[in-house]
C-alpha cells in the first residue's frame, strides 16, 4: 500500500512511528499500524463467495450463482474471531463476495467487537440502505470501503454488470454519512475508466469519502480473463500517479487521504515527485517508506482467509501454490507463526532471490520487488521481475 497523503503531509509522523514502534499493537494508533514492524496482520476475510453482482475484474470470481457449500459455519467463524483476538491482530476487514449477503455478519461483527477487534467492511455498496448503514455502525464496524469504478453510470454499471448499480452505490455514501459511518472509495483503474480518474476523485470528495484507494488490476479470479485487455500501460500508469499526487497535494489531508494498492513500486514515483517539488516532507517520507522494509505486505502485515477457511498471504495470492493452510486443520495463529511454513517463508524472505530487473534495482529495498502474484502469473516464477513495474534505472 502506497500511502501518498501520509508521506506528503507527514510532518510529525516519523516521530510518532518511532514512539509507537514497539508498543502492543492494540495501543498503536491506526495511522501508525502499517509502520509498526509487527507480523500480526490486517486480515482480509472473504466471509462469503456470494455476491449480488458479477464484476468483470473480481479477484474472487464472486457472483449470485456461487454456492455456500463448504463456507465456514457461524460456529467456525466465531472460533476464527477468538483466535485472531487472542493473537492481537489490528483489524479484520470483512469482504466477499458481498459480505452483507452473509446472514450472520451482524453476529460475527458483534462478537469481534466484544473481543476488542477493530473492523472494516469492503462492499459494492448496492445493499447499503439507511437502515443497513445504521446497523453497520451499531455493530461496531468503523469504516466501509465502497467500490466506485466510474464517474458516471455507464462506466460503473459496465464494470459491475448491473444497470442501476451506480445509483445504488451513490446512495450508499449518503446513507453512510447520515449514519455517521466513515466511508471511502475503492477504485480499480483499467483502460476502460482511466480517462475518468480525475472526475472519480472529485466525485469521491463530493460524496464525503475520507479515503481514495486506487487498486491496480491483478491477474486473479475473473481478473485473469480480462487482464491483458484491461491492464494499463506505462504512460497511463504514470499519468494516473501524477494525477493522484496533484490531488493529494491540493487536498486537505483531514478531508481525504490518497493511497494506491497492489504496486509497491508506486513509492518510487511518489519520492521522485516530492524531490522535484523540493518538498519539506521528502526526508520523512523516505524514512517512512524505509521503515516498511519492502513495500509489499503479503505474508507479513496482511493476510487473507477465504470463505472455506483457506489462508493465503494476501487476497490476490489465491492460487494453490500460495496456500498457507486451512483453519479447519490448524488455527490461523499457529499457521501464521510457523517459521517453517514454506509459503510464508517465500514471501518473507523473497528479496535475496529476485531475478530480472528486480535483482539489481537500486529501489528494491523500498518497493520489495513489487507484486509477486503478477510476477508468477507472467512467468510462472515467484522470483521473476514484476511486469507492472515501469521504473527505468538511469
Amino acid at each position: 500500500m502506497n500511502r501518498i497523503t501520509q508521506c506528503m503531509h507527514g510532518r510529525g509522523t516519523v516521530s510518532g512511528v518511532m514512539r509507537h514502534r514497539h508498543k502492543q499493537q492494540g495501543d498503536v494508533p491506526s495511522n501508525f499500524l502499517a509502520f509498526s514492524g509487527m507480523y500480526r496482520p490486517v486480515v482480509f476475510w472473504n466471509i462469503t463467495d456470494r455476491c449480488n453482482l458479477s464484476c468483470t475484474h473480481c479477484y474472487n470470481k464472486s457472483g449470485p450463482d456461487r454456492s455456500t457449500a463448504g463456507e465456514l459455519t457461524t460456529t467456525e467463524a466465531m472460533g476464527v474471531i477468538d483466535d485472531l483476538a487472542d493473537m492481537g491482530v489490528p483489524l479484520i476487514l470483512f469482504s466477499g463476495g458481498e459480505p452483507l449477503m452473509r446472514e450472520d455478519i451482524w453476529d460475527l461483527a458483534l462478537h469481534a467487537g466484544s473481543r476488542g477487534l477493530k473492523m472494516a467492511l469492503s462492499t459494492n455498496g448496492t445493499l447499503i440502505t439507511r437502515e443497513v448503514a445504521g446497523r453497520i455502525k451499531e455493530c461496531g464496524i468503523e469504516y466501509a470501503g465502497i467500490s466506485l469504478d466510474g464517474a458516471r453510470a455507464e462506466t460503473h454499471d459496465r464494470f459491475r454488470n448491473l444497470p442501476g448499480a451506480f445509483e445504488q452505490t451513490i446512495a450508499a455514501f449518503a446513507a453512510c454519512r447520515e449514519a455517521g459511518l466513515r466511508c471511502g472509495v475503492r477504485n480499480t483503474l483499467t483502460k476502460e475508466n482511466c480517462h475518468e480518474l480525475e472526475e472519480i476523485v472529485d466525485l469521491a470528495i463530493s460524496l464525503g469519502a475520507s479515503r481514495f484507494c486506487l487498486y491496480w488490476l491483478v491477474p486473479a479470479g475473473r481478473g485473469i480473463d480480462s487482464y491483458s485487455r484491461l491492464q494499463l500501460d506505462k504512460t497511463e500508469v504514470t499519468d494516473a500517479l501524477s494525477l493522484l499526487y496533484k490531488k493529494a497535494k491540493e487536498t486537505d489531508p483531514a478531508t481525504m487521504e490518497f493511497l494506491t494498492v497492489d504496486a509497491p513500486q508506486d513509492c518510487i514515483h511518489l519520492l521522485a515527485s516530492m524531490e522535484k517539488d523540493r518538498s519539506e516532507d521528502l526526508a520523512d517520507a523516505r524514512k517512512l517508506l524505509e521503515s516498511l522494509k519492502g513495500g509489499c505486505s503479503a505474508g507479513t502485515r496482511v493476510a487473507n482467509i477465504d470463505a472455506q477457511g483457506n489462508i493465503f498471504p494476501c487476497q490476490f495470492a489465491r492460487s494453490p501454490e500460495f496456500l498457507v493452510g486451512n483453519i479447519r486443520s490448524q488455527s490461523f495463529s499457529e499457521l501464521w507463526n510457523d517459521s517453517q511454513n514454506p509459503v510464508l517463508a517465500r514471501f518473507r524472505e523473497k528479496q535475496a532471490q529476485f531475478k530480472g530487473r528486480c535483482r539489481t534495482c537500486s529501489h528494491r529495498d523500498l518497493c520489495g520487488g513489487g507484486c509477486r502474484v503478477r510476477a508468477h502469473a507472467a512467468e510462472g516464477d515467484f522470483y521473476a521481475q514484476d511486469p507492472f513495474c515501469f521504473f527505468e534505472e538511469p
